[in-house]
């Protein structure tokens, strides 16, 4: 029976599963409409693939950051299908989603946050898992903590948004930049997997989402201070 992995945390929305002969993956670009197509788009996914929610054994979704609106329509689908059908559920970081999307090995992930800020991690594979270097924050894209050494792998959307001032701030560090990388199911479904299998899926009651910051937007005197 496969794992089955909802990505909701951008403008693209992707689903996965894992099947005897890899991981599939199919994703749509469906900007802010996923409240209105995530369960339609899951239905024809699964019937590409001639399965139901029946024969699926668990359910990955994103636990953030990333946006608000995404990220609650992700976890709260989630963690309906998983409450019917009685099965565990696993949060993935969408900044560790993204490290695992660029194929490096040591991986600066940069999310645009609006509002002028960025969320940030910095993660390095050792022995084949992946280590967090710098803990995922919200932050000021010329404030970020620069990663220890170089040859970084920078990866994410905040590396378009704010390139000048991420290439200031940790330039001699970067020796790579690709700014297209989001976070996608088929990379959070290879992270679950491992974990799936340790038995560390948790009860659909159990599901948390990490928003980093509150506040989704400015007021007008804030703005026009940036």
């Amino acid at each position: 029976m496969p794992f089955l992995a909802i990505e909701t945390s951008s403008e693209y929305l992707s689903f996965a599963i894992d099947t005897p002969s890899g991981i599939v993956a199919r994703d749509w670009l469906v900007g802010q409409k996923q409240s209105e197509v995530t369960l339609p788009y899951l239905q024809t996914f699964l019937d590409e693939h001639g399965l139901t929610m029946n024969d699926i054994q668990g359910i990955a979704y994103p636990s953030g950051p990333g946006s608000f609106t995404g990220l609650r329509i992700g976890c709260g689908i989630a963690q309906g299908l998983a409450f019917a059908k009685n099965i565990p559920l696993l949060g993935i970081s969408t900044l560790a989603a993204i490290a695992e999307a660029s194929k490096a090995i040591r991986v600066v992930s940069c999310i645009d946050a609006r509002m002028n800020q960025v969320y940030y991690a910095c993660f390095e594979k050792i022995a084949g898992e992946w280590q967090t270097t710098i803990p995922a924050q919200v932050c000021n894209p010329e404030d970020v903590p620069p990663p220890l050494g170089t040859g970084w792998f920078a990866a994410g959307n905040g590396f378009s948004s704010y390139a000048t001032a991420l290439e200031a701030r940790i330039g001699p560090q970067i020796s790579e930049i690709d700014s297209t990388l989001y976070p996608h199911a088929a990379q959070l479904l290879s992270l679950a997997l491992p974990q799936f299998a340790a038995g560390l899926g948790q009860p659909a009651h159990a599901a948390e989402l990490v928003y980093l910051r509150d506040k989704v937007a400015l007021k007008t005197h804030e703005r026009m201070q940036k």
